[in-house]
């Protein structure tokens, strides 16, 4: 199955406008066009019945201790975990592409609405969710894409993994509010095809990316 975006190259860095944040600097970083990038696919197998698109970084910090603090540096040799930034699924068999700006176009305080997308998909929450509980002014249900925004003061870029399934599912098994790992989980077994593309971002003028 043929994977593609004209949004940035695979292994690429990705333009800041499909970010949540970009580098400033007075204040590190400013929020930006948080855009979700286009996608294109072919060649899906026969019996697919719907697709699944999900980004998630590889590479966020696992302890927050250090994380966008002045005078520290986050280590590139501490262990890293996931964090989705977007859960799509139900796109229809008979969908080849994704338009850039579809599914987001700027920063909403407090997270788009959800789970109902656009052409008759559903959207789970991405973990700025929990990134921005204890927030008064953006404490919310982030549904759908949100960009990259990695913390500023990390010695390492961070990789974006947008995975794209063609699923033998009319509509994903999952209900109410759902996350990358529920998907994940109820996907398993029912994967026709799958294909990757990368994209990398930092917000540390220091590291290349």
């Amino acid at each position: 199955m043929k994977f593609t975006t004209s949004s940035f190259q695979d292994n690429g860095r990705i333009p800041g406008e499909f970010a949540f944040g970009v580098p400033d600097a007075k204040t590190h970083v400013a929020l930006s066009h948080n855009r979700n990038p286009d996608f294109s696919w072919s060649g899906a197998p026969a019996g697919t019945r719907s697709f699944a698109l999900i980004c998630h970084d590889r590479d966020v910090p696992s302890k927050g201790d250090d994380v966008n603090q002045e005078g520290r540096r986050i280590p590139a040799t501490l262990p890293r975990v996931d964090f989705y930034h977007w859960v799509l699924v139900d796109v229809p068999p008979d969908a080849v592409s994704v338009k850039a700006g579809e599914f987001s176009d700027g920063v909403t305080p407090r997270g788009k609405s959800g789970p109902d997308g656009p052409r008759g998909t559903r959207q789970g929450i991405n973990d700025y969710t929990g990134w921005f509980a204890s927030d008064q002014e953006m404490a919310g249900n982030y549904f759908g894409y949100d960009g990259p925004c990695p913390p500023w003061n990390d010695t390492i870029a961070h990789h974006y993994v947008f995975t794209l399934y063609a699923l033998d599912l009319d509509k994903c098994p999952v209900n109410g509010i759902f996350k990358g790992p529920d998907v994940l989980a109820a996907i398993r077994g029912h994967v026709l095809a799958q294909s990757a593309l990368t994209g990398i971002y930092s917000l540390n003028p220091q590291v290349k990316a």
